[in-house]
């Protein structure tokens, strides 16, 4: 365990050294708001003390930002050569990949809660519905974990960051509207979809809707990830 808070630290060190942490928090902030504000989405034009708009526009966004917070976790470690020199370390490839992981997740959520001021704004001025506030934070989180664990092992399988970013996005992509193509499909086969894709376990968990399938979904997803990413590791030594 000391060895993987070690190791999240470092991520953190890394992220909030470097100017690229700021940039990705001040451009998401940037990009979000003008979605909702002026798209005519926004509480005001609705007239009420609401955010589902936001919380529609923040998934899509996050299928961008995400894979730039993962692209360099082992691409460039192993660009740089030291990832051979943390295996001479005493660490096991299990600690690296999920300090890594929960480093990525930790600056994942500061950027989550930049956006909190949006909610007290709303609050102060209506009847906001903070459960619906509170599923949509959890939907868009484990969401975003699962993308992060794509990322990290996407980043595993290349020491470029630009090819680990693009690829990430794209695959991100089509999970998302993977279940939105289930509505064009016959029922067998669309049911399949709608369960494979990111949007309607979103969907439902920002409606407060907390169903074990869902959460088994993501958690599925994760371990997966990171089980591939622990495999491309062994791989590199053979």
């Amino acid at each position: 365990m000391t060895n993987i808070l070690t190791i999240i630290k470092k991520e953190l060190k890394h992220y909030f050294n470097s100017p690229m942490a700021y940039i990705i928090i001040v451009a998401f902030l940037l990009i979000s708001s003008f979605l909702y504000w002026f798209t005519g989405g926004s509480f005001i034009a609705a007239k009420q003390a609401s955010l589902r708009n936001y919380y529609n526009v923040l998934p899509f966004l996050l299928l961008f930002i995400i894979p730039l917070i993962t692209m360099r976790l082992l691409a460039e470690e192993k660009q740089q050569g030291t990832l051979e020199l943390m295996v001479t370390l005493p660490l096991t490839d299990s600690q690296i990949i999920l300090g890594k992981f929960f480093g990525a997740v930790a600056f994942y959520a500061v950027l989550l809660a930049s956006t909190l001021p949006y909610p007290l704004v709303v609050s102060s001025v209506g009847a906001l519905d903070w459960g619906a506030v509170i599923g949509s934070y959890l939907g868009i989180f484990l969401m975003g974990a699962g993308i992060i664990a794509l990322g990290l092992f996407i980043s595993s399988l290349t020491n470029n960051q630009l090819i680990s970013a693009v690829v990430s996005m794209i695959i991100s992509l089509g999970l998302f509207y993977l279940g939105y193509t289930g509505n064009f499909l016959p029922a067998s086969l669309g049911g399949l979809f709608n369960f494979l894709g990111f949007t309607t376990h979103y969907e439902n968990i920002s409606k407060g809707l907390i169903d074990t399938r869902d959460l088994l979904y993501y958690a599925s997803l994760i371990i997966l990830m990171l089980f591939l990413t622990w495999q491309s590791l062994l791989n590199r030594k053979k």
